[in-house]
């Protein structure tokens, strides 16, 4: 019995609805056949991005980073679960199981990222301090402190048809741990396949309800209520991306605009990557597979070669001979190694591609009119051969530089030295990736610098890394992925640098017995209780300004030697009176400055068995003023920060520590870390 397709629904205010009338059809890319329908018509797009601000927004910012990123992990952990009937459809979408692994697997993984950096890189609070207090008087009752705080608005996020998995969940990892809501609208093609997914993460419960809502169809009128605190992010084509880019309401609101659109990346062949060396080997490979995986149609996918002038044959006869052995066909059948493209719309936009860059160059592998499969219906399937292209003029060409055909494409063109090779890769006005293929580092580092402009990301590849490389067109989420001019000028992933990007950052100014209570931190000025007792107090217990302050300790020759034979440390300047009192920064003999903090430690440290469990770090360390046989020194340390961890029995203290002399000279300064005990005394 055939499977009747499907109406898409949109989950909307609270609840799945489907839009009004039957829907425009969507069809299996590689049979034809008619896999469901989608249409938003009716609606209510606007009443969605008020829930979204009401419901979503108020819940997640309630949340601290750490609760978020505990949520991001079940997420990831729930669709896992999922992982068999997410492939299936996603053979639909023409997509081979590796195709799918890349936009599920990858999907899920980059929630998992994000999970592990909000636990480890943000605090378990709902305010993020961004950078050292600024002092604004020399008498410290003035200062300031930048700090970030989630968008009170929703994300819109516009994505593109070749990735319906990983493209959502990238976007939504960093900004639900920022703690802003967000509305998906998954292009229409695939959007069958994106919707089986959000329907997942909804229905599980995990995300506070109005956190994530999806429009199966048109965006309709969204755009027109959205507002400076909402963000709008869009991945696809550069044309549309500036449409969009330019609505007038998000001109007039200064909506914050992402973009990540086509780009025409490159790859260079080093001029030491002879035939048969590895690099050469890895160049062949690399580019067959950004032609060949997900049938090209990747963001990041080389459409530009660049190889030494007088090499051009040896790289198409081997680029050639391994896009002959790829066998195209259908997705599920374990013999394909390239399935179809999106749609037969997109199959002929390729093909009108191809014409075009016919203008420069001439095709010498693979037919696009005449499809060669190894399974499947040539004529219902968007299937197209792989096709590799020889531009002879690469300087003077323009066709191959503005001209993207996103399917299974690229042109083989020859540089004479890095600074052409560089200038050619900047023809492309832009773009998300490139990739250089040598093992000469002086050659990488000219090109690699030279082409940083023009770029979001640029890998070296040689044979040092091949085994454990990602490869050239596999973003990371602890990596940029955008690039300037023609591929968006946006910066998405990038690790907390994606998440800060759907938060404001405010610098708060006052006395610093304001500032303390309100950002959380302690900063010099505030107010500190030196009567504190902090080393007997549990977590919950200690206070931001709790303070010990010690008595003090002379420095001695003695103690000076009895470092250096212990450590084996025998720096002149600690060892000989002559010597040192040549040095320009010392009058004699002076104590090492990790003696220093290890006499400090001894002066402050509570010997007994308490809520302090370990010191785990030093941060910030800076050695300011000379200590002599001789000298006095003593420490205040103060409780600076308290980071409680959500899913452990102890937390994070940071304390601010100075050294001073018998002068009240400052001798160093630095912040130690340790884990504290929740609950026991």
């Amino acid at each position: 019995m055939t499977e009747q397709p499907r109406r898409l629904q949109s989950y909307l205010a609270g609840h799945w609805q489907a839009g009004q009338g039957e829907g425009t059809a969507l069809r299996d890319a590689a049979t034809g056949e008619v896999v469901a329908h989608v249409g938003s018509g009716g609606l209510d797009l606007a009443g969605a991005l008020d829930y979204g601000r009401r419901a979503g927004g108020a819940a997640l910012r309630a949340m601290t980073f750490h609760e978020r990123a505990l949520m991001l992990k079940a997420l990831a952990l729930e669709l896992g679960k999922h992982k068999e009937a997410f492939y299936a459809e996603s053979f639909r979408t023409g997509a081979t199981k590796i195709d799918s692994m890349v936009d599920i697997d990858g999907g899920i993984g980059t929630l998992f990222v994000y999970a592990s950096k909000g636990r480890r890189e943000l605090p378990n609070a709902t305010l993020l301090l961004d950078g050292p207090p600024e002092g604004l008087s020399k008498d410290n009752s003035f200062s300031a402190q930048h700090v970030m705080t989630p968008l009170t608005g929703v994300a819109l996020h516009i994505n593109a048809f070749n990735f319906p998995v990983w493209g959502m969940l990238e976007k939504l990892a960093p900004n639900l741990l920022a703690g802003m809501p967000a509305i998906v609208k998954p292009a229409s093609q695939t959007a069958y396949l994106t919707e089986m997914v959000a329907r997942v993460m909804i229905d599980s419960g995990i995300l506070p309800e109005g956190a994530l809502q999806i429009v199966c169809g048109g965006v309709g009128d969204m755009l027109d209520h959205v507002t400076g605190q909402d963000v709008v992010t869009f991945t696809g084509s550069a044309t549309t991306g500036r449409m969009l880019k330019a609505h007038p309401r998000i001109v007039a609101e200064s909506t914050r605009f992402s973009m990540e659109a086509d780009s025409l990346n490159s790859a260079i062949l080093g001029p030491d990557a002879d035939p048969g060396s590895p690099e050469f080997d890895l160049f062949i490979k690399e580019v067959h597979r950004e032609m060949t995986v997900k049938a090209g149609q990747k963001c990041t996918a080389i459409r530009r070669a660049f190889v030494p002038r007088g090499r051009e044959d040896a790289v198409i006869e081997a680029l050639s001979a391994r896009l002959a052995r790829t066998a195209v066909g259908l997705p599920s059948d374990e013999a394909t190694r390239m399935g179809a493209l999106a749609s037969l719309a997109q199959r002929d936009e390729v093909r009108a591609r191809i014409a075009d860059l016919a203008a420069d160059a001439d095709i010498v592998s693979g037919d696009p009119d005449d499809v060669r499969l190894s399974s499947g219906d040539a004529e219902a399937g968007a299937f197209l051969n792989p096709v590799l292209l020889h531009c002879a003029d690469a300087m003077g060409a323009s066709a191959v530089h503005d001209v993207e055909a996103f399917g299974p494409v690229a042109t083989i063109m020859a540089y004479d030295g890095a600074e052409e090779a560089v200038a050619l890769a900047a023809m492309g006005k832009g773009s998300l990736a490139a990739s250089v293929f040598t093992d000469d580092a002086d050659f990488a580092r000219e090109v690699v610098i030279g082409m940083a402009p023009h770029h979001g990301r640029i890998l070296i590849g040689n044979r040092d890394s091949a085994k454990s490389s990602t490869g050239h067109g596999s973003p990371m989420p602890g990596l940029v992925h955008g690039g300037p001019g023609r591929a968006g000028g946006g910066e998405e992933l990038g690790g907390i640098r994606g998440v800060k990007h759907y938060m404001q950052r405010t610098a708060v100014q006052g006395a610093p017995r304001m500032l303390a209570p309100v950002v959380g931190r302690w900063i010099e000025g505030a107010s500190a209780d030196p009567e504190a007792r902090p080393f007997r107090k549990t977590l919950e217990q200690l206070r931001i300004g709790d303070r010990i302050e010690t008595g003090e300790r002379e420095i001695t020759i003695a103690d000076i030697e009895a470092f250096a034979a212990l450590t084996g440390d025998t720096f002149y300047a600690h060892m000989n009176e002559e010597q040192a009192a040549a040095n320009p920064f010392f009058d004699g003999r002076v104590a090492h400055g990790y003696g220093i903090i290890s006499f400090a430690a001894g002066l402050f440290v509570d010997p007994d068995p308490g809520p302090v469990l370990a010191n785990y770090g030093i941060d910030n360390l800076r050695f300011l003023t000379p200590v002599y046989p001789g000298d006095r020194i003593k420490v205040r340390l103060t409780v600076k920060e308290i980071n409680p961890r959500a899913t452990a029995d102890h937390g994070e203290v940071r304390w601010d520590a100075q050294v001073t002399t018998q002068e009240g000279e400052v001798a160093a300064t630095y912040d130690v870390l340790t884990m504290v005990a929740k609950g026991q005394g």
